[in-house]
This record gives structure tokens, sequence and C-alpha cells, in this order.
């Protein structure tokens, strides 16, 4: 994730990062602009159609179709930010979460399961870290034995509740103070399943692909409007035009997962280190 001070906006003009779109758009850009000066020449310097010609009425096409357009972008946007947004509230609840079993396990386990609590809750985030990013990572530890082929935190959250159990069967956690701690490991389980959830249900395919259609369509078919006006002007414009529209889509696509690698992904590398941080502050 790309960490910003959002008062210094003057500074992100001139400033190019890894998660600036033009890096990936540029070469299509001098494509489609070639495209636009290949156009524009043979419908003003070949053909030398005149300004009266009827492909100048495709212009009414395009600003009908431009308003619904800008609702369809927005609806994108709007609907991949609600992913990443929805992902970075759930990260919220399992720091949340993770710190209150640490709390109500501080006072009433031994030193040595605490040691054990100290390890696994941590490990939950960061495996659940790794199983959203579809990796593996082991870590050696004579707490709990991983079994890779399958659910991992589902294998940490079990390990977890088991212990907890064993306590209250020898007598150290009564059984209200074990209906509290329940609650705080379940909610782990319904946090994976969120996320989850976000992973693998994305943005219906016919409206993905509806979109990068129309987007191509409506570019490849500007130059036969503004040609007449523009001239050879329109070389850049066409360019800066499809800069912008497909510079919404690409962003989309990398908010709408937010628990891979890119830049505008959410910080879960940053959020593990702080739960395992504040989980040892608390059961040391």
């Amino acid at each position: 994730m790309v960490y910003y001070n959002p008062k210094e906006w003057f500074s992100f003009i001139f400033k190019v990062n890894k998660a600036d779109t033009m890096r990936e758009l540029f070469p299509l850009m001098l494509a489609v602009g070639a495209y636009a000066g290949v156009v524009t020449y043979f419908l003003i310097d070949f053909w030398h159609l005149p300004d009266t010609s009827l492909l100048r009425k495709v212009s009414y096409i395009h600003q009908t179709i431009g308003f619904v357009f800008s609702l369809l972008l927005a609806f994108r946007i709007n609907s991949a930010y609600d992913r990443w947004w929805e992902g970075r509230k759930i990260w919220g609840s399992l720091t949340n979460n993770s710190r209150n079993l640490a709390i109500k396990l501080k006072h009433l386990v031994g030193e040595n399961d605490a040691a054990f609590f100290n390890y696994t809750i941590p490990l939950y985030a960061r495996s659940l870290r790794d199983h959203l990013r579809d990796k593996y990572v082991p870590e050696e530890s004579g707490f709990i034995t991983i079994d890779p082929q399958k659910h991992v935190p589902n294998q940490v959250a079990s390990a977890i509740i088991e212990n907890v159990y064993k306590l209250n069967k020898s007598g150290v956690i009564n059984p209200e103070q074990l209906f509290s701690i329940t609650a705080e490991i379940t909610s782990f389980t319904d946090i994976c399943g969120g996320c989850e959830r976000i992973k693998k249900t994305p943005i219906p395919f016919s409206y993905n692909v509806f979109i990068k259609k129309f987007i191509f369509t409506y570019i490849m078919t500007l130059p036969f409007t503004w040609a007449f006006d523009l001239k050879y002007f329109i070389v850049p414009v066409i360019a800066f035009v499809l800069f912008v529209f497909a510079s919404i889509e690409l962003l989309a696509e990398e908010i709408e997962d937010p628990f891979g690698y890119d830049a505008n992904d959410l910080p879960l590398d940053n959020i593990c280190e702080n739960i395992e941080k504040h989980v040892g502050e608390i059961l040391a």
C-alpha cells in the first residue's frame, strides 16, 4: 500500500510511482494516437471529405451515450472501492478481536499457555494473509503442526479452540469465561469467510467485459467525429481520453481484490506485524 500525505497534492502531479497507470497504458496510448492520426489522414487529406460529412453526425451518438458511460464507470470504481473498504474493515475487526482475545486470556492462563496463545493468535493473521494470497509459508514451532494441503487458517483456529477447551476441562477457565472467549475465536472464522467472499466473488464477468468493450468502441470511433474539428491535434487528445477511461478500469481491477501485492492493496503485512506486536505486549 502507498502511504502519502493527502495535503501535498501538488507534488502528486509531477511524481510518478509504480501505481501510476501511465506506465501500463503508454504503449496502448501510442497505438491509439497513431490510429487517430491515420484516420484523420484518410478522412481529410486522402478522401477530402467535407465538414458536412455524415460522419460528423456520429458525434450525436457519443453525446447521447457519454452520460450513460460516465455512470457505468462511476459504478465500476465505486463497487471496487466498496470491496477494498470492506476488506479493510474486516482486517480491522481481526486486529481488535485478536487484542480482545489476548486481554481475556492474560489473567486466566499460566505462562506456558500464554506462550501458546502469544504464538497462535498472530499466526492466524499471518496464515489468513498467506491464504488470501494463495501461498503457504511454513513456520517451525512446537506449538502446532500444519498440513499445507488443508485450510491453514482453520487449522490454526482449531488448535486455539482445542487448547481453550482443555483449559476449561481442567478447571482453569469456567463456563462463563469459556463462552466469552469462544465468541472471539468464532469471529476469526467469520472474518476468514468475509475475506474469501471478497476474493472469490469478482465483479460479474458480463459486466466486466461490457465495460472494456464499451471503452474500446467509444475510443475507436471518436476520431471519425473529432477529426474535422481538431485535425491532427486529435492524436494527443485521443491518447489522453484513453488514458482517463482506461485508468479508471485499471484502478478498479486493482482494488477489487485488496489482498494481493499491488501498490493500492491493503497493508496486510503491517497489520499482521501490529497484531503480533500488540498480542505480545499483552501476553508478555
